[in-house]
């Protein structure tokens, strides 16, 4: 091995150690996250319940398009060229004045948005319903703002290879939902309109707290400094002029997934409400009251394999991504994305075949609680096993998406993305009146997902050349029969162990997750060994160099 593999392979460890930490930090915070989930799922799925989780999309859909979107992928890319161009002192300033502009920005935005709410309550308040989604957007909408500051810091701290608070964040606002859940269950009646108002107001005050966090663990680090508007900086200037292109087709994705949740809610059912007037014609709503709350924890669920292995993969070889970008290492980005693709494929298929045959057990345990029945725990898991389907494209997607981010290509992805919102819409309009009623959402996003990995592969191997993909393929065949294995063991554990869902109590299914789940782990990484799969030496490499 010469010196420049050797350093090459030893910034690839040092960036997939960082995997390691954020996976970590991350596993902590799912399990926090599935407290929280429990907590709020045992306040029963009803329509006031879907009124809340409607009005928290809203600022999610901001953090995603300016916090964890387009800002923090263009931010990326030029702050790491920035710091290693003309050091650390210039980057502080870059960061300051990107900063600034982005808070006037979110001010705006969150001004403008509290007063057209404030107007909309007081000239067309509606039914109850529509009041209490008023209200509850309006208390929940600052989180908008101190989350998406949060995001560019969080993106800051990366690039200086600090890892560990970016994920550890989103625990603290758990912990706040949490409490506030539990009050809520102790003091209101249940999903009432008391306790739905002190959980958003928990979301307020825990944004509040984690933009406090990093700004503070920035002054540390010697990045923090006063946020300025002018002079505006040419490397913030970069960044503007990386971003505007991708608002529209951002905007477009988000908004997407926006409408499929404000969709599933408009035409759910609700007491006193079975019918749904459409072009003249009166027909039964295809979706049940809870169908909101369903597809929330289905959502969830899903993402948290993604969540701890796929997204922190991804979010650590980005600065090395763009660090290759900027070196015009066009070798060392075909190596990274094969070995990134490889173990998002190792990790990804296994995580689907085991969550879709463990779904029912694992949102029994999860969810079924309080107000939350065993009907909402087949539907719900019907709804996840739907979205299981593509949890190897999940995976692959957030690996590919930084490989086109790093060299500043952000058009080609994004736009290729909204071509397949469209569909995803349009599938989701039709199928949600056939017989797989709110399964149609998991359905279109694993589809539509699996297809867009296809094609961003297909492009990117004709800009850089061959990306390895015998290898690929080679792996691939070692990891299939692996994972087809371990999904018989856990079907046979389940069957034997819980049976019916409905007839089974969530004591059977402790002991079906805590009996299969070690069984299907054993029989996939025994398989993936005896199949000689790279990936578990890889892996062993890796942690030996930590």
């Amino acid at each position: 091995m010469d010196a420049t593999d050797a350093t090459d392979r030893h910034e690839q460890h040092r960036f997939f150690r960082g995997a390691a930490v954020i996976a970590s930090l991350t596993m902590l915070s799912r399990v926090f996250g599935l407290v929280r989930d429990a907590a709020i799922g045992a306040m029963g799925a009803t329509h006031m319940m879907g009124a809340f989780r409607v009005a928290f999309s809203i600022p999610n859909l901001f953090r995603r398009l300016f916090g964890e979107g387009a800002v923090s992928i263009a931010f990326v890319p030029v702050f790491t060229e920035v710091s290693q161009a003309d050091g650390w002192d210039r980057a502080r300033g870059v960061l300051a004045n990107a900063a600034g502009l982005l808070a006037v920005l979110l001010g705006g935005i969150v001004v403008v948005g509290e007063l057209g709410l404030l107007g909309w309550l007081l000239l067309w308040p509606g039914g109850a319903e529509q009041t209490l989604l008023l209200k509850l957007t309006m208390i929940v909408l600052p989180f908008m703002f101190t989350v998406c500051l949060l995001a560019l810091g969080a993106a800051a701290l990366n690039c200086r290879k600090h890892f560990a608070y970016p994920a550890f964040a989103p625990i603290l606002l758990n912990v706040f939902m949490i409490a506030a859940a539990f009050v809520a269950h102790a003091c209101f009646d249940g999903a009432s309109e008391g306790g739905l108002v002190l959980l958003a107001a928990s979301v307020a005050v825990a944004g509040v707290v984690q933009l406090v966090g990093v700004v503070w663990l920035l002054g540390r680090l010697g990045l923090a400094a006063r946020p300025t508007l002018r002079p505006v900086l040419g490397p913030v200037r970069r960044i503007g002029a990386l971003t505007l292109p991708m608002l529209l087709p951002i905007s477009i994705l988000q908004f997407s997934a926006f409408f499929d949740r404000l969709y599933i809610h408009a035409i759910a059912e609700r007491p006193g409400a079975t019918t749904l007037e459409v072009f003249g014609l009166c027909l039964r709503r295809p979706v049940g009251e809870g169908v909101v709350t369903w597809f929330d924890c289905a959502n969830r669920l899903y993402q948290y394999p993604m969540g701890i292995l796929g997204i922190s993969l991804a979010t650590a070889i980005f600065p090395l991504f763009s660090r290759y970008a900027a070196d015009d290492d066009v070798g060392g980005l075909r190596r990274t994305a094969n070995r990134a693709i490889r173990w998002s494929l190792f990790m990804g298929v296994p995580s689907g075949v085991a969550l879709f045959f463990l779904a029912e057990p694992i949102v029994a345990v999860i969810f079924r609680h309080g107000r939350f029945t065993s009907h909402d725990v087949l539907r719900t898991a019907f709804i996840l096993r739907m979205y299981c389907l593509g949890m190897w494209a999940y995976f692959c997607n957030h690996i590919l998406l930084r490989a086109f981010f790093s060299q500043k290509d952000v058009r080609t992805p994004l736009w290729t993305a909204c071509i397949l919102a469209g569909v995803n819409l349009m599938m989701v309009v039709t199928l949600v009146f056939t017989p797989l009623a709110g399964g149609a959402l998991g359905l279109a996003t694993a589809t539509t997902s699996s297809i867009n990995t296809l094609v961003l592969t297909f492009i990117l191997r004709r800009r850089w050349g061959r990306l390895g993909l015998r290898s690929i393929l080679a792996s691939l065949g070692r990891i299939v029969p692996a994972a087809c294995a371990m999904g018989g063991v856990l079907a046979l554990a389940c069957h034997l162990l819980v049976g019916p869902v409905d007839r089974a109590g969530n004591t059977q299914a402790v002991v079906a997750l805590l009996v299969a789940i070690p069984a299907g782990a054993a029989v996939f990484l025994g398989l993936a060994r005896l199949l000689r799969a790279p990936e578990l030496g890889e892996l062993r490499a890796t942690l030996r160099k930590r």
